[in-house]
């Protein structure tokens, strides 16, 4: 995983790792979640890749248009 650059300071995203058609999202709490084209969407999956890549916005992001529509979680 990457860790994510948190631009602003108070992100909740401690890393992520982006993949061909999903992004997987570990938080500062130490879960992990996976979000795929099927259960958030392609054109939220691009933009969660793009925030991720530039370290700002992300947990907004999630909080605000993904909310739980992950694949997966891991512990």
């Amino acid at each position: 995983m990457t860790v994510y650059a948190n631009m602003n300071g108070n992100s909740g995203v401690y890393a992520y790792l982006i993949k061909n058609d999903a992004i997987c999202v570990q938080f500062n709490t130490g879960a992990t979640y996976s979000y795929t084209y099927g259960s958030a969407g392609t054109e939220n999956i691009e933009q969660m890749k793009s925030l991720a890549r530039i370290g700002q916005g992300l947990n907004s992001f999630i909080n605000r248009i993904v909310k739980k529509n992950y694949a997966a979680k891991h512990c």
